[in-house]
């Protein structure tokens, strides 16, 4: 399948890029990035040297992946999101010097499988955002995200789950601790960690 990219998109010459790739006008790829088979990257949209992308990966208008960001496959980033790398962010150091690439070290998100970040939701490295996992929009992540967790707020806690398909999960009668996706019939169970996994 072949690869639709922009004129007006810049591409690094080392970047990998899958099959099936669009990249929109004004996007912008850096050097060494990845991107895997049938990746998305609308206007404007930003990922940085080195940054890894799985298989289908949807980066929506104006969002920001820096590195060392990695999303694995299915990761959807909303419009306008934000994936940062600095921990402790100055633009001059503490004698008031301008700080280069050399004066600080980039940390990075991790996108799990098949989550979503929500329009406007920023995740502040490092973080992990878990399998499914559901970021709402203009959410600030400050910690990592479960698994099929939905998360909202600033900073963003958690306010339910939900399932492969992105729809809340809604507790089974009878059942304590299982939970049912009301569009795929899929059941999921609570472990004692507070974590959710798929019944077999």
């Amino acid at each position: 399948m072949d690869n639709r990219i922009a004129a007006t998109a810049q591409v690094d010459e080392s970047a990998q890029i899958g099959s099936g790739v669009r990249v929109w006008d004004l996007a912008q790829v850096r050097e060494n990035a990845r991107l895997g088979d049938g990746c998305v990257l609308g206007r404007g949209a930003y990922v940085g040297p080195g940054v890894r992308l799985g298989n289908n990966v949807k980066i929506q208008n104006y969002a920001l992946v820096y590195e060392p960001a990695a999303l694995a496959d299915g990761v959807f980033v909303g419009p306008a999101a934000v994936l940062t790398n600095d921990r402790n962010p100055r633009s001059v150091s503490a004698d008031g010097q301008v700080k280069g690439g050399d004066d600080w070290t980039a940390v990075g998100v991790v996108v799990e499988e098949g989550a979503s970040l929500g329009a406007r939701s920023v995740c502040v490295a490092p973080v992990r955002v878990g399998r499914w996992a559901m970021v709402a929009a203009g959410a600030v992540v400050t910690r990592d995200v479960p698994d099929y967790a939905l998360v909202a707020g600033v900073p963003a806690k958690r306010i339910g789950w939900v399932g492969r398909a992105g729809v809340r999960l809604e507790a089974k009668d009878g059942e304590a601790d299982v939970w049912v996706c009301p569009e795929t019939g899929l059941t999921y169970v609570r472990d004692c960690a507070d974590r959710l996994s798929e019944r077999p």
